[in-house]
């Protein structure tokens, strides 16, 4: 089982770079790339929570669970 990070899709959604979502939630460029690129191994609720203030979306807009065929985990 693996979890997908969409949060480039919410960027191109609302027109907003990187770094202004960064600093809009008040997180390193740096952090904010290892959760784009799906390299977290976990996020704080209030770091999501911030995100998804400032992109006007749910978690589930963001993270997307996806099965793996391989069997239970």
């Amino acid at each position: 089982m693996s979890i997908i990070v969409n949060l480039d899709v919410m960027l191109a959604r609302r027109k907003i770079s990187s770094k202004e979502l960064a600093e809009a939630v008040g997180i390193t460029a740096q952090n904010l790339s290892i959760l784009k690129t799906g390299k977290a191994k976990a996020i704080r609720f209030s770091t999501l929570s911030a995100i998804c203030r400032t992109l006007d979306c749910t978690p589930g807009d963001i993270l997307e669970f996806q099965k793996d065929d391989a069997g239970p985990d």
